[in-house]
């Protein structure tokens, strides 16, 4: 053991010496790059905001630590003709030469953000130590005291009376007395009466026209500002009043080239256009007309262009659109191995962006996939057989009943309906899922979140066929623990509704959503009477129903630490809870633990619920699954080289059910049981990003296993691991959260 640690610090100390192999004689090699800021905790001035002005950063360090990029790169020989070495210097990170004039840049680019942040008595200095032939740079900030606004004087020429008296009452929104000085707030003041100007009529009005004259003399650490709006000029340069303009007419042209048609009805091009003829131009208008054009599938580009009518204040509007092609056929096979069983599938989608000229979106995807399945015994047939035929029906707008036109477009929203038939022939059994959605998505102008109102979603799921073999192996033998599985191979009926909410503003992200089934069945069978099954269920139809709540939140939270590394924190908490018609949740419904998106040191519906261990792996993917879920994750992303980034994580949480169930013993969630039995795992990732899609290695292992034998080493495996007992790959596309 002490051999391989020493031949390790022996391999890394060569490494390390070889980091300057590639540095010219005379100059450093920049070995790290500090920021400090002196004299007390400015809140406004961070270290992430900070290494933004660092002109200059040190070579890559995975996880903050090491070099191995450059030491990557310094393994090369000095031959460019040897595919080695070309090979080493590509996949590696050249050496970051210290260069004194960016540093001296980076300093002055420093020393004005202070100024800019109200810090106009702030300082720079810049401290490099050397040692042989590396450099270190740290670069240390003397804010000293912020100035503070003093009086705010405006001063506005060249506009009606009325606009300017309005323009003066809107002062408070903007820039107020002992607000700290800083001057992107002037330029958001500009922009702010700019836009306000904008939407009063004033076209050619721009923020060049509103200019400050600051003064500091005297007065004690404040800053006296003035605002000052210029008049308009006429052609000789003399002061005019700014023009307000109305809009004349709006015409629409297509932009297709051998087209001169835009095949959209005229009342979807109204309805996306916010420009209004006789009224007043306006800029919010224009932004809103280019985003509810951009959002219609059937427009690939939109143009708007204003004419000024000569020798008048009006202005007649051209509306360009290039429309797509209304119709796409693609095709797209796929391999799959589920849990070693090998398979292909081919998924062949029509497309039409335009079906009634409205951009509506129709698709039709049809879904075919077979798979080899070993390890059964007893069974005619080993082969798994799906086909699946979905169709969706999407429109740009909202399609509902009493709701109000002004209403209708002040959101960009989408209404959507599907129906789905999906037929699966196993060895065991054979499943038939017969579904229909009606969906609202929709979000405001301008914000980061959005909703999602599930008005119907209708599933009928039914079994035409169970083998005889299967029926008496597990659904038939009262010996055996079967209640969940007798449940989820009887015909059911689900009948949703729900209600979603996202927020994400790329540092936050917030997710929730809330459903429930079986409540409208369960009132009209209340009231007009209905059958039951021989589990006293009501039936709709000779079909039972399912009825349940379920509401699930999920938070994440980005933390960047510096250009290349970021700290992540991400839980989730979802519970179902089954009443009235229903004991037990369907499968579709029920949640489970373990997989490349959960707790990463189990595999997929390898852990819970609870305490529970599986015995049986050709059912336990039936019991393994809850009622309640929790997952806490932490995760240490940073880029290595090239496309590759590289993860170093820790996962926490279970599943468990809400009832005891025999067929899951250990399973029910209790508080006093609730410490021993999250389950911890750790380990590390691979991504290789390729910016339009992420491909995704992650190498878990277990550290707390709340499903361990009384004697043994399992509870604990972080201090007794085992590679064929603990260990889990996983094989994704796209970040866990």
């Amino acid at each position: 053991m002490a051999r391989h640690i020493i031949l390790t610090a022996v391999v890394l100390m060569l490494a390390a010496c070889a980091e300057t192999k590639f540095v010219p004689d005379g100059s450093y090699l920049l070995d790290r790059v500090s920021l400090t800021v002196e004299g007390g905790d400015y809140g406004d001035l961070n270290a992430g905001r900070l290494r933004g002005y660092v002109r200059q950063q040190h070579n890559a360090r995975w996880f903050s630590v090491a070099k191995l990029p450059l030491m990557t790169y310094s393994m090369a020989g000095r031959d460019s003709a040897r595919w080695v070495n070309r090979l080493l210097k590509n996949i590696g990170e050249a050496p970051v030469v210290y260069d004194s004039l960016l540093a001296v840049q980076t300093c002055n680019d420093l020393q004005q953000m202070l100024r800019n942040n109200g810090y106009l008595d702030g300082k720079v200095e810049l401290w490099v130590r050397t040692k042989g032939k590396k450099l270190k740079a740290d670069y240390r900030l003397f804010p000293g005291q912020a100035y503070t606004l003093g009086t705010v004087h405006y001063d506005i020429r060249g506009l009606a009376d009325a606009d300017a008296a309005a323009l003066a009452d809107r002062q408070t929104w903007g820039l107020q007395t002992g607000q700290q000085f800083v001057v992107d707030r002037l330029d958001q003041e500009r922009k702010r009466m700019t836009q306000w100007l904008a939407d009063r009529g004033y076209y050619r009005f721009h923020k060049e026209f509103i200019r400050f004259q600051a003064d500091t003399t005297g007065t004690g650490g404040k800053v006296n500002l003035k605002l000052t709006l210029s008049a308009d000029k006429t052609a000789e340069g003399r002061d005019t009043m700014h023009t307000r303009y109305k809009v004349r007419h709006v015409s629409y042209e297509s932009g297709n080239p051998q087209d001169t048609a835009i095949h959209l009805r005229h009342g979807v091009l109204t309805e996306s256009t916010y420009i209004k003829e006789n009224g007043y131009y306006s800029g919010s208008d224009l932004q809103n007309t280019y985003n509810h054009f951009g959002r219609l599938g059937a427009v690939r580009y939109t143009n708007i262009s204003f004419a000024n009518v000569a020798d008048t204040a009006l202005l007649d509007c051209h509306i360009q659109l290039q429309t797509n092609k209304p119709s796409t056929l693609s095709f797209q096979p796929e391999g799959t191995n589920t849990a070693g069983d090998l398979g292909a599938a081919a998924t062949l989608t029509y497309q039409n962006r335009n079906l009634f000229r409205g951009a509506e979106n129709l698709t039709v995807e049809l879904r075919g996939a077979y798979e080899a399945i070993k390890g059964l015994e007893g069974y005619s047939n080993q082969d798994f057989v799906e086909y699946s035929l979905e169709t969706r029906l999407k429109f740009p707008r909202f399609i509902m009943p009493f709701l109000s036109y002004d209403t209708r477009r002040k959101v960009n929203a989408t209404s959507e309906v599907s129906l789905m038939y999906d037929l699966q022939d196993r060895p065991e059994f054979h499943r038939r899922l017969l579904s229909a959605v009606w969906r609202y998505r929709w979000a405001p102008a301008g914000r980061n979140w959005q909703y999602q109102l599930d008005m119907l979603d209708l599933n009928y799921v039914f079994m035409p066929w169970i083998s005889s073999t299967f029926q008496q192996m597990y659904l038939d033998d009262v010996s055996s623990r079967n209640a969940i599985l007798r449940y989820n191979y009887q015909d059911l009926f689900i009948t949703k509704i729900g209600f979603g909410f996202a927020y994400n503003n790329g540092v936050t992200a917030l997710k929730t959503n809330i459903e429930t089934s079986g409540n409208v069945l369960n009132a009209a069978t209340s009231l007009f009477g209905a059958s039951t099954n021989e589990l006293g269920q009501n039936r709709v139809f000779n079909i039972a129903y399912a009825q349940y709540v379920k509401g699930d939140i999920d938070f994440t939270r980005y933390l960047r630490l510096d250009y290349t590394n970021q700290l992540v924190f991400h839980i989730g908490l979802g519970i179902a809870y089954p009443y009235g018609n229903s004991r037990l949740l369907p499968f579709e419904k029920r949640y489970f633990s373990g997989g490349a998106n959960s707790v990463r040191g189990w595999s997929v519906r390898g852990l819970g619920p609870g305490k529970y261990k599986g015995h049986d792996g050709r059912i336990d993917f039936i019991n393994q699954t809850g009622d309640m879920k929790l997952d806490l994750n932490l995760e240490y992303r940073t880029h290595l080289f090239w496309k590759l980034d590289g993860a170093l994580f820790v996962d926490a949480g279970n599943i468990w059910t809400l009832r005891s169930y025999e067929d899951q013993p250990g399973g029910q969630f209790t508080l006093k049981d609730l410490p021993n039995q999250i389950a911890v795992g750790y380990g590390m990732g691979f991504r290789f990003n390729f910016d339009y899609f992420i491909v995704r290695f992650d190498l878990g292992m277990k550290a707390v296993n709340p499903a361990y034998e009384e004697e043994g080493e399992e509870h604990f495996p972080v201090i007794h691991p085992r590679l064929s007992r603990d260990f889990a790959f996983h094989f994704a596309v796209g970040l866990p959260f």
